[in-house]
């Protein structure tokens, strides 16, 4: 039976006879079709050119519809071919590389068309891996990239020639690892990549940021509309010369200022804490920015976790979720009787009491 197993094992370049009736013509990248000077010179040559390359699954062409046409014009009714197996939408990728690498070129015009569809049926392809298939340059093919895959889900990651997968956005990942340094803050880089599927340089990216102060995700990597960039506007002063103040929460302290009639994001929020001096320049307040940094959820970010919670857990972890937005409305409503406190003891009570003693 072993043997049996064996001999039904093909090496890669198997080689076979099939009748050309049998055929299907190829979904060739070529806009202008066969090139019939192209043919004749071929069938004067025709013994010494290699396999056409099929589809197995549909028995569509490839590779080499020029060669068959020539082995038809010598009045052949069989040719030798290579069976190629994977979808159809991977027979057209290997069709525009093979007619990139070998035979007759393909025109600029070609190559764009081919790109523009290999980029609809392939979107987590990377520029590069789709230029070098195509034979254009990179940039080439990220100009064309917003058109040829409007329609097509947009992805976070990008497949390389290599093979290897590329996220686009490391932001959950980058908020992963800042949890993690402020929970844990002697463990190794080498556990947080572990754990995260960071880079080494990007935790220790992450590392310094929060060692400095700031937010654990840079401005210019947040993926437009994955999380909202910070509003620059100042929110606009209230009858009394001061901010604006937001809608109140529900048995709390009334939320963020608002410009422009919308509540500020939580990012901007946080950018300007973290450039207070008070706060960056001391110990205690830079541990309260690691802190805050790894606690807080950037405005719509929990949507990226949701999915994860399985149908069992949701009532559990919804529970949770609650306990801990009571949490935080206990520890704003702290922090607004302090401010209270702290306005209504003025200079003049300040003095009356240094009189009194």
């Amino acid at each position: 039976m072993e043997s049996t197993d064996r001999a039904l094992e093909l090496p890669a370049d198997f080689t076979d006879w099939v009748r050309i009736e049998a055929l299907l013509p190829a979904d060739s990248p070529r806009l202008g079709g066969l090139d019939e000077n192209h043919v004749r010179r071929l069938a004067e040559i025709y013994p010494t050119l290699p396999p056409i390359l099929v589809h197995r699954a549909t028995m569509r062409v490839v590779d080499g519809m020029h060669r068959l046409a020539a082995a038809k014009l010598r009045g052949l009714t069989t040719v030798r071919a290579q069976y190629f197996d994977g979808t159809e939408e991977d027979s057209f990728v290997r069709s525009v590389s093979a007619n990139v690498t070998h035979g007759l070129p393909l025109s600029i015009d070609d190559r764009k068309a081919a790109a523009r569809r290999i980029l609809a049926s392939h979107p987590d392809l990377s520029d590069r891996a789709v230029a070098s298939c195509a034979g254009l340059d990179p940039k080439t093919v990220a100009a064309l990239r917003p058109r040829s895959a409007r329609d097509s889900p947009r992805s976070n990651v990008r497949v390389g020639s290599n093979g290897r997968a590329h996220p686009l956005d490391r932001t959950a990942e980058r908020l992963h690892a800042a949890e993690l340094m402020t929970a844990h803050p002697d463990l190794p880089l080498r556990a947080i990549v572990r754990e995260t599927g960071l880079s080494l340089g990007t935790a220790h990216d992450v590392r310094q940021r929060l060692l400095r102060g700031e937010a654990p995700v840079p401005d210019n990597r947040r993926q437009p509309g994955r999380i909202p960039s910070p509003r620059t506007a100042a929110p606009p002063a209230d009858d009394a010369g001061g901010a604006a103040a937001g809608p109140a929460a529900p048995g709390g302290p009334r939320l963020a200022p608002t410009a422009a009639g919308r509540s500020r994001t939580s990012l901007e929020i946080l950018r300007r804490l973290a450039a207070d001096p008070s706060l960056r320049h001391s110990e205690s307040g830079r541990h309260f920015l690691r802190w805050l940094h790894a606690h807080f959820v950037v405005d719509d970010a929990w949507r990226q976790r949701v999915n994860a919670v399985p149908p069992h857990c949701t009532a559990t972890v919804a529970e949770l979720a609650l306990q801990c937005s009571n949490t935080w409305r206990r520890f704003a409503e702290d922090l607004t009787s302090r401010r209270l406190s702290d306005t209504a003891y003025t200079p003049d009570v300040r003095a009356a009491s240094k009189t009194r003693r």
